[in-house]
């Protein structure tokens, strides 16, 4: 019988895919408040924005939810930058929090619930 999919990894990858357009545009807020260097300000939020749209892909292997964290930590930061990347960062790492979460707690009661339905059987 194959593995389900994994809800904990699909409930991320959607939080990080929608952060990832969040940084672009707070990227693009950044550079027209000229927060900083214009190479700085596309490099970092451009990069950042980048790896959370190519995290999805190894959040099944080991290091791939530690590098959603550093994101959702990268994201919280950025708020000294922009004040209101800490409202939306806190809001974006609580959905994060969430799937963790609720995405776990499902793949659990699914593994429990395959297991019984297994010795039933």
């Amino acid at each position: 019988m194959n593995k389900p999919k994994s809800t904990r990894r699909a409930l991320s990858a959607i939080v990080l895919s929608f952060e990832s357009v969040v940084v672009f545009f707070a990227t693009l807020t950044a550079f027209g408040l000229r927060v900083g260097p214009v190479e700085w300000v596309w490099g970092i939020g451009l990069t950042v924005s980048i790896l959370m749209i190519l995290t999805p892909a190894i959040l099944g292997r080991p290091g791939g939810y530690a590098l959603g964290w550093v994101l959702q930590a990268t994201l919280l930061v950025s708020g000294f930058w922009l004040w209101g990347m800490f409202v939306i960062g806190s809001i974006l790492v609580g959905m994060w929090i969430w799937a963790q979460i609720a995405g776990g707690t499902v793949d659990r009661a699914r593994e429990n619930y395959l297991k019984l339905k297994e010795s039933n059987d």
